[in-house]
């Protein structure tokens, strides 16, 4: 599927997290499914676009329901006009996936595998995202530690993609939208 022709325009109310991490200068909006259905994937994806006509490229995070949310920053928030609890027009456009940022201890496990780190530089971006993705998911650092040894493993056996994990959380619940803060009218 071409991504150029994946697209979608919707209207969204923008939340606040419940926990923001402590920065308090964020909102999100998770996509209506239909929105989200015209995407490539229900994973991690890059998307363009705008949000009250004021531009934006971003990564959307699967919600585990088969759809997406989407982060907006403090800037856009506030190019846009927007507040959280506004309904605003988003338009987004599935674009080319820019190499992703790997983690240092990825990096120190492919240098001392040139057998894995060989079959990472023959993957597509798409699937270094997701092998990224699964490692930095583990919630615990053994798991993570873990992770990062089998990820290994398998690229040196010729896997390039890693294999039963659940990109969208739909099946595994790992991944989810942030839960928003409620307001006292109950929004």
């Amino acid at each position: 599927m071409e991504t150029e022709n994946s697209g979608a325009e919707f209207d969204a109310r923008l939340l606040r997290p419940r926990d923001s991490g402590g920065d308090t200068e964020w909102a999100f909006v998770v996509l209506p499914k239909e929105a989200s259905a015209t995407l490539p994937r229900r994973g991690r994806i890059t998307v363009s676009g705008t949000l009250n006509g004021h531009q934006f490229t971003v990564l959307l995070e699967p919600d585990g329901k088969k759809s997406h949310w989407l982060r907006i920053n403090k800037s856009l928030l506030a190019a846009s006009g927007a507040s959280v609890g506004d309904t605003a027009h988003f338009e987004i456009v599935a674009g080319e996936e820019p190499e992703p940022d790997v983690p240092d201890d990825l990096v120190k496990a492919l240098a001392a595998a040139p057998e894995a780190r060989a079959m990472w530089n023959a993957t597509t971006t798409i699937a270094r995202v997701d092998w990224i993705h699964w490692i930095v998911s583990a919630k615990q650092a053994k798991t993570r530690v873990k992770r990062i040894h089998d990820a290994c493993d398998m690229l040196a056996s010729g896997k390039k993609r890693v294999c039963c994990f659940d990109t969208s959380g739909f099946y595994s619940k790992a991944f989810s939208a942030p839960q928003a803060e409620e307001s006292e009218n109950g929004m």
